[in-house]
């Protein structure tokens, strides 16, 4: 319970940033900030997991997201590409979708054992953050087993508390950002 409420706190500080960042930009405090998510990129590229993967991404973001009446999440069902995503791409669907920011997300399972589709609970959450014109403004990663050294539990926990953290180093890049952005962006 109380990681859930520190995890809470951290995102509430995230998207507070990206509204101040965004505000900055535009002047528009009162706006309600879109974030739209992509499904995110499953390495290995199997079908069996896609589906599963996505389910625990968008829980973990939505119990996040649905704490902030300013805030809106908005999903696309389309995967981009986690390493070639191009700023013409995100430009047309934050355009699209009327997204004030992008999240393109990838999820990287550890594979252990023999079999072909033996997999453990450790995962890797990566994230890009882009603004609604296509610019990138932070990247984050988090390893669950380096970070929290976590050998049981279930997959789907394993993405939810991956994705959190990968939140939570979006939030820190964004703070080292903040003092440049201020001073002439």
């Amino acid at each position: 319970m109380k990681k859930f409420l520190l995890y809470t706190l951290i995102f509430t500080v995230f998207i507070s940033s990206l509204s101040t960042l965004k505000a900055q930009k535009a002047n528009t405090h009162d706006k309600i900030k879109k974030i739209l998510y992509f499904n995110p990129e499953v390495e290995p590229d199997l079908e069996e997991i896609k589906e599963p993967t996505n389910h625990a991404f968008f829980s973990a973001v939505s119990d996040n997201v649905s704490a902030f009446r300013r805030n809106k999440m908005l999903r696309s069902e389309v995967q981009v590409s986690y390493d070639s995503i191009d700023s013409k791409t995100i430009l047309e669907y934050s355009k699209n979708n009327d997204a004030d920011f992008v999240i393109v997300p990838k999820v990287k399972y550890f594979k252990v054992g023999l079999g072909k589709y033996v997999f453990s609970n450790q995962v890797v959450i990566s994230l890009k953050l882009f603004d609604s014109e296509g610019n990138f403004i932070a990247s984050s990663d988090y390893d669950t087993y380096r970070k929290n050294m976590r050998l049981l539990g279930s997959a789907a926990n394993s993405i939810k508390i991956g994705t959190n953290g990968a939140m939570k180093n979006i939030l820190k890049e964004l703070r080292k950002l903040k003092p440049s952005s201020e001073a002439g962006f």
